[in-house]
């Protein structure tokens, strides 16, 4: 099954690697997260997917996870959901029978377009706190702050 994963993924260009007999890891390049590391594991059944979206919030975190599964209903086999340390990830499986590059390049979309989509919802909501006093130490010494433009509204206005 290895190999039939693998063959899907060289057919979708995309650049990966075997973590196992079982396992290979890939990074999805994106806009606003620059890249998500995600996962796919064979197990006896299905196809596991893993992606890793965001640490844990710093704050607000009841919000952050309520977003999260207001847009679980709108996901293409995969859904948000957190780990024992309250990270997030999008985790899914697919049945063996359904691993093919078509079906692969439909499910990696749609990791790739929530991780994205959703990421700086996160650290809005989540990293507020941490994203202003990003802005006032670059600030205070003049450091490049074209990366935080997504969070202008975070900036201090002192």
């Amino acid at each position: 099954m290895i190999e039939n994963l693998t063959a899907a993924l060289d057919e979708l260009g995309l650049e990966h690697r075997a973590d196992g007999p079982r396992s290979v890891s890939l990074a999805l390049p994106g806009r606003r997260k620059l890249s998500t590391p995600c996962s796919l594991i064979i197990e006896d059944h299905a196809l596991r997917v893993e992606a890793f979206v965001s640490r844990r919030p710093e704050e607000n975190a009841e919000a952050v996870w309520a977003e999260l599964l207001r847009r679980n209903g709108r996901l293409y086999a995969v859904a948000f959901a957190i780990d024992e340390s309250g990270d997030i990830h999008l985790v899914g499986r697919l049945p063996l029978a359904s691993v093919n590059a078509e079906e692969l390049d439909r499910v990696l979309g749609s990791v790739l377009e929530a991780a994205d989509e959703t990421f700086n919802v996160i650290l809005d909501l989540g990293f507020a706190s941490s994203i202003t006093a990003e802005w006032r130490w670059r600030l205070a010494r003049g450091e490049s702050t074209k990366n935080l433009a997504a969070f202008e509204h975070l900036r201090p206005r002192e």
